[in-house]
């Protein structure tokens, strides 16, 4: 039997109607993750932890991807609410939504570098 299975059923009820009493509506959550999950808007996103705004332009070269592209994976990062974005001049220019964002996505790359340090297995 593989060790991650039980190897009886026993469920608490009470840890159970706990857990489902408080579980929240976690689409909105999924949705965020779903958006980050895509290594490109994770580079995107990464990028701008490292500087507070950057344009369309300058994503592109960052990626190494056409304009069109970069410009494609920003919007779907603004219509997920992780990035905004406002226009100087001629160019557009994109930033992380929030402070949350920032952490997040930092403290992703902090938690799968002590993986990579680690050996990558915890158990």
């Amino acid at each position: 039997m593989s060790k991650e299975l039980c190897e009886t059923t026993q469920i608490n009820e009470e840890a159970v109607t706990r857990v489902q009493q408080q579980m929240p509506d976690l689409s909105g959550v999924a949705k965020f993750l779903k958006a980050l999950s895509d290594e490109t808007r994770l580079k995107i996103a990464y990028a701008l932890t490292v500087e507070d705004e950057l344009c369309v332009c300058d994503v592109a070269t960052i990626i190494g991807s056409s304009v069109a592209t970069a410009s494609h994976h920003l919007r779907y990062l603004k219509d997920n609410n992780l990035a905004k974005s406002h226009r100087k001049g001629k160019q557009m220019y994109y930033s992380l939504a929030d402070e949350h964002v920032y952490q997040i996505v930092t403290i992703a790359y902090e938690h799968a570098k002590e993986g990579i340090a680690d050996g990558g297995d915890t158990n």
